[in-house]
């Protein structure tokens, strides 16, 4: 065989096994729905989050519990809504847990529900009153937004997460527990305390040489 054939045929043939071997290591990216649990490092996940949210919304805001905040506010107050602000909620945990995914849920399921009102926090609320105050010099006065109409908060949603990690040869059991509380802003009295806890296994395969 001619010797630059035979060089040709074997780069071709080596290109190919290189283009296989690319494919079968090239990434693949699969959508799947939101609410679909999957637990790839047993670490604090979107599953959590939610499950944390979902339970914090049905203590916080069940109509049935005979301690229900709101209703009893708006029991004593003609009817007249709770103003919630949402403060710190503090990671004391080992892991980083963006505590705004859980927060912002619990915040949605108060206005939706039509008996809480929420008001813009610290960073929210500097950005608000800049472009406020900038409408004084540049809107007409037709339409600029007034000075001094803020509505003061009622309470203050506050919380923290914490974790205990005991691990032994591959395997670990994860426990996170998270506790919200809302604290009345003029006596400091805490008007609800909710706790949920969440406790993983997690193995993890030996490798073997």
């Amino acid at each position: 065989m001619n010797t630059k054939v035979s060089v040709l045929l074997r780069t071709t043939a080596l290109l190919a096994v290189l283009g296989f071997g690319a494919a079968g290591c090239a990434r693949q990216v699969t959508r799947i729905a939101p609410e679909q649990a999957i637990d790839l490092s047993g670490r604090w996940n979107d599953v959590d989050s939610r499950l944390v949210a979902d339970e914090m919304i049905r203590q916080s805001l069940d109509p049935a519990a005979s301690q229900n905040w709101a209703l009893r506010y708006m029991q004593q107050h003609s009817g007249r809504q709770p103003t919630v602000i949402v403060g710190t909620i503090r990671n004391r945990s080992m892991e980083h847990i963006p505590v705004g995914t859980f927060s912002r849920d619990l915040e949605r399921a108060y206005v939706n529900s039509g008996m809480v009102q929420v008001v813009a926090d610290r960073v929210e609320r500097g950005e608000v009153r800049d472009e406020r105050e900038d409408q004084q010099e540049h809107a007409s006065a037709d339409t600029r937004a007034r000075l001094a109409r803020e509505i003061g908060a009622t309470y203050m949603l506050q919380g923290d997460v914490q974790s205990i990690e005991d691990r032994e040869r591959g395997r670990s059991v994860v426990f996170y527990q998270v506790d919200m509380t809302l604290v009345d802003l003029e006596s400091n009295a805490k008007v609800w305390v909710g706790q949920h806890k969440i406790k993983k296994f997690v193995q993890r395969p030996r490798i073997a040489f």
